[in-house]
């Protein structure tokens, strides 16, 4: 299984050259994470993932997570990795400095979680969740909650989970049965939840839970759910652990991948009521909730990229070593890099990842302007998207995490359907990616819906005002600049003639949504794969401008016209695709 190496100058390159890093980190709050400190970070966080973290992947998949008397073992091959994780501070790097974090830019964040992730992608999940728990209660927590626990899941001794999902509510958690019921100055919480991850293990001293329950007199459906603080152990007044809460983990489900991450079914109040502790307000939770999702669905959209990235380094490392035929030119049989088909899929690859990767560093770099820029308005226009931009980050780049990784088993030939070779864990692992935090058919209604017709098209017309700036910044270059910018203005009248079919449809929207947003997702991935040839080509002449330039290009000739495919499906409505009825989709 070939070593995994972070790709340190893709990373650099980004910050730098594309997101003008120096300039990103004057914003408030970002003092002591200049751009020469980024620069003595990263090589250790890769070093240290690299060594310690990422020989445990195989390992991890091969052995699994267990559960024995309402006690999960996570795998053994993990056995002191967190605590090392944990103790360096790689999880506490963009977390607040008042609570025990580095305080970095959520982009420098990004970077070591994608180190973090595409060493071992299961155990990743683990600081992912209690990272979503952090942002929420910073967000709807009252002051002695978050002087409670968020120091605590801030530094990763405590870890945290978010527990929604119910056997009979899947996406309808309107659905949700679990009870909170008040008791003095808390709530008594009893119910189950299915698909908890990370939902018990003792990498961690506690874990938070954070419970979507439904008061006694709540309103039916998702206006009567409630948040609350559900702790493993409860917490004494002056800081430490008291009793176990009445929680346990009663099943592991049987995975396709992830072998590592812990899915727990958790039981809640088999002995008279967990104790629990009311976020907010009473029939805001799914609100509060929110803010924890959407910070999750960015971060799936990039383990799309991470899982990506490792199986492309995989590919390159087997296609390199692999002796199969000769090809033209050559008098011997070649390693079958050589093969044009082996190149066409590992340019595939390439593309794709870097594509989902510049993309996802956009969404970030507007999420820290949204929090920490000096001008509201310009807050503001970030915040926007954010938004537009994260069911186009979710959705395009765990879709395209089927696709790198399919092709990286491909590029193995029959040895990618040996588990010995590795190859195939990386397809099982992705094929989560698409379904959890909201699967991408959850994402294309929310693009088409709330960012779409809900505003008239505002934000995503802002997103289009953006791609046409870059489009008429690189045609000012040369004539690979002109070229480039016009395959962009060609995608962004495509996204146009788009959206002018929605607006004058809407009746059509749940039917059409997921070409929709595949469409602007490409074009907005195209765009900042044209930003990123801008500055490759504004950069010095190099083997690794020149790797980008390349690289691009292949997109715009390969990828990009799937924008045709994408506008025409969406142009031809939903007759077709509602032609059945339902009971006619049986084959009796």
């Amino acid at each position: 299984m070939t070593p995994y190496n972070a790709p340190q100058q893709e990373f650099l390159f980004l910050l730098k050259d594309v997101f003008g890093y120096e300039q990103h980190a004057d914003q408030l709050g970002f003092d002591e994470a200049s751009l020469d400190v980024v620069e003595m970070v990263l090589p250790e966080a890769a070093k240290f993932f690299e060594e310690q973290v990422a020989p445990t992947n195989q390992a991890c998949d091969q052995q699994g997570a267990t559960l024995s008397n309402n006690i999960v073992s996570p795998p053994s091959a993990l056995d002191g990795v967190y605590q090392q994780m944990i103790g360096a501070g790689w999880t506490a790097l963009s977390g607040k400095a008042e609570y025990g974090g580095a305080g970095f830019p959520g982009l420098v964040g990004l970077v070591v979680q994608e180190i973090m992730q595409t060493s071992n992608l299961a155990l990743s999940l683990l600081p992912l969740l209690s990272s979503g728990v952090v942002h929420a209660l910073d967000l709807h927590a009252n002051d002695d909650q978050k002087d409670t626990y968020l120091s605590k899941l801030v530094t990763g001794e405590w870890s945290g989970t978010m527990n929604l999902t119910e056997p009979q509510a899947g996406t309808d958690l309107g659905a949700i049965k679990t009870r909170a019921v008040a008791h003095g100055d808390h709530y008594k919480i009893s119910g189950q939840k299915i698909f908890i991850t990370w939902g018990d293990h003792e990498y961690a001293d506690n874990i938070v839970h954070l419970v979507l329950a439904r008061t006694p007199d709540a309103p039916r459906g998702t206006k009567g759910i409630s948040m609350f603080i559900v702790p493993k152990y409860l917490v004494n007044e002056d800081g430490s652990l008291g009793a176990r809460n009445d929680l346990k983990a009663v099943g592991l489900e049987h995975k396709l991948g992830i072998h590592a991450s812990p899915t727990c079914i958790m039981q809640f109040g088999d002995e008279g009521g967990a104790t629990g502790y009311l976020v907010g307000e009473e029939n805001y939770g799914l609100v509060y909730m929110f803010a924890m999702m959407n910070a999750a669905r960015l971060a799936v959209g990039h383990q799309g990229v991470a899982v990506s990235e490792r199986a492309y380094q995989q590919a390159v490392g087997y296609a390199l070593d692999r002796v199969q035929s000769p090809v033209p030119g050559m008098d011997k049989s070649a390693t079958i890099i050589h093969h044009p088909d082996v190149r066409r899929m590992l340019m595939q690859m390439r593309a794709l990842t870097e594509a989902g990767r510049a993309l996802s560093f956009e969404a970030y770099a507007c999420e820290d302007r949204s929090h920490h820029h000096d001008d509201e308005s310009t807050r503001k226009q970030n915040a926007l998207m954010v938004e537009v931009l994260t069911p186009l980050v979710k959705a395009w780049c765990t879709e395209s995490s089927l696709e790198v990784t399919s092709l990286g088993l491909q590029i193995h030939g029959g040895m990618g359907f040996i588990e010995e070779t590795g190859a195939a864990q990386h397809y099982r692992d992705a094929r989560i990616l698409p379904i959890y935090e909201g699967t991408n058919g959850i994402q294309a209604l929310d693009f088409i819906g709330r960012k779409t017709l809900r505003d008239g098209g505002t934000g995503v017309t802002m997103l289009l005002d953006a791609c046409h700036a870059t489009a008429a910044e690189i045609a000012t270059i040369d004539d690979q600049g002109k070229a480039l910018g016009q395959a962009l203005i060609d995608a962004i009248e495509q996204c146009d003639q788009a959206l002018e079919y929605v607006l004058a449809h809407p009746q059509e929207a749940e039917a059409i949504a997921f070409n929709t947003m595949m469409l602007f997702a490409n074009t907005a991935c195209f765009w900042m794969m044209v930003r990123s040839a801008q500055a490759a080509m504004q950069g010095e002449s190099s083997r690794f401008n020149t790797q980008k330039l390349a690289t691009v290009n292949y997109f715009k000739s390969q990828i990009l016209p799937r924008n045709t495919t994408y506008l025409a499906a969406l142009q031809a409505g939903s007759a077709e695709i509602m032609a059945l009825n339902a009971d006619d989709f049986s084959r009796d």
